[in-house]
């Protein structure tokens, strides 16, 4: 390796360009592995550890739908589900919606005046998701957690009442922290909610007299299911009430999460669940994880499309270095031939330099791959909220670095065989006797 080192040192420009090349390639592929290892490794383990192995939604809705079609007569399906397999420990039904929602503050200003003049400018109507469910059934499932408040005080769904929708409605909410946060109010403070919103401050008052009120009895932390900054929390019977859908013959849920007692074999019990209800559409987890592998390898693919272009740049980059350092240095390989180097000597010392050139950027990259890999997690972390504590966007692991070295070498050997191959074929006498 002396030869190749000495040939970097007499030419420490050229050289630190080209390995500055092939360390910045570097980093860029190394930090698409780790994004894309990462997004898929933590996915997987949230999955996993969430509790829900089997997940149903209307029929014939696919798990990349956007919006999902109203599933009927959801309470008895969390009762008929479970009676049908004996393996269902739970079968929880969720109703998702974007809801509205106003504070005691603004309801005072509003009240205050007869065209909204009163509220401040700053001040305004909050727009959040929303959960309908019945809180107490959803054992074996991954919920948020509880941060401060009692929480909700019935089980099961007393306003359902049996289909009749005639039950009390506690007028319970729970807010995540941040909706809790942006709305200025704590456990025990009145919300009011509605599907509804407010164009303007003349509005104000009437969507309040529209909207219905509710007593916040929880504020929990973020829902990685459902990755919003605010969400609330409602039981499911009220939820439908707000959005219309408090009938017996159509008692919405958007989704219906499945915990087994044995999730040894799932696949039997989406089978069994399916055939017994073709008005619904049964995954397994498998079919979930699926279903995230499919979004991370599309953004992997367009990842290894920029990574490949950058590592092909570099390659020539590293390439075009190495045969100029060949015809400086032509005389020097020219003597060495003479002097009863072999054609095979003088082509590996010349893919020694190319693979030093790429170590050396390797040395550059790994740091820099390193320092912008947890750069863009924070950055990440911070602009995408409901994840739960520990989640990181990336996985800077010994595979990626692993896969990143064999790059970096393959980068090396590649780059040397065109400088290799002309170093071996130099014409000695010519060379010696040129001036």
């Amino acid at each position: 390796m002396h030869p190749a080192f000495d040939a970097i040192r007499r030419r420490p420009g050229r050289s630190s360009l080209a390995s500055l090349g092939i360390g910045l390639a570097a980093a860029l592929v190394v930090l698409l592995l780790a994004l894309s290892s990462g997004i898929q490794t933590n996915s997987t383990q949230l999955a996993t550890s969430s509790g829900i192995d089997l997940l149903s939604t209307s029929a014939n809705t696919s798990l990349s739908s956007s919006t999902f079609p109203p599933i009927l007569q959801a309470h008895p399906l969390s009762k008929q589900i479970p009676a049908t397999d004996s393996n269902v420990e739970v079968a929880s039904p969720w109703l998702l919606s974007d809801l509205v929602f106003g504070n005691a503050s603004l309801w005072a200003a509003a009240n205050s005046s007869q065209n909204g003049s009163a509220i401040p400018s700053a001040w305004a109507l909050t727009g959040s998701g929303s959960v309908g469910w019945i809180p107490s059934d959803n054992t074996g499932i991954e919920v948020p957690t509880l941060y401060s408040g009692p929480g909700f005080t019935y089980p099961g769904d007393p306003h359902y009442a049996n289909g009749t929708y005639n039950g009390p409605a506690t007028g319970e909410v729970v807010l995540d922290q941040g909706l809790a946060s942006v709305m200025h109010v704590d456990v025990g403070d009145l919300v009011w909610a509605s599907p509804s919103s407010a164009s303007g401050p003349t509005q104000v008052q009437g969507w309040y007299a529209q909207a219905t009120g509710f007593r916040v009895v929880g504020i929990s932390g973020p829902f990685w299911l459902l990755p919003s900054a605010f969400l609330g929390f409602f039981y499911l019977s009220e939820l439908q009430t707000m959005l219309g859908s408090a009938h017996a013959s159509t008692d919405y849920a958007s989704l219906i999460l499945i915990h087994l007692y044995n999730a040894s074999n799932p696949s039997a019990d989406a089978t069994r669940i399916a055939g017994a209800f073709p008005q619904l559409s049964v995954f397994t987890l498998q079919s979930i994880l699926g279903a995230i592998q499919d979004a991370v390898s599309l953004y992997r693919t367009f990842g290894e499309i920029v990574g490949a272009i950058g590592l092909v740049v570099a390659a020539l980059f590293t390439t075009t270095v190495v045969l100029m350092s060949v015809d400086d240095r032509s005389r020097e390989i020219a003597l060495r031939r003479a002097i009863g180097h072999t054609r095979a000597s003088v082509g590996r010392m010349v893919v020694e330099e190319s693979v030093l050139l790429s170590l050396i950027g390797l040395a550059i990259g790994l740091p820099l791959a390193f320092l912008a890999t947890n750069a863009l997690n924070i950055i990440l972390l911070q602009r995408v909220s409901g994840l739960p504590a520990g989640f990181s966007f990336v996985s800077f692991d010994f595979g990626v670095i692993g896969t990143g070295v064999a790059i970096v070498v393959a980068i090396g050997l590649v780059a040397g065989i065109a400088p290799a191959a002309r170093a071996m074929q130099l014409p000695i006498a010519e060379e010696l006797r040129a001036p």
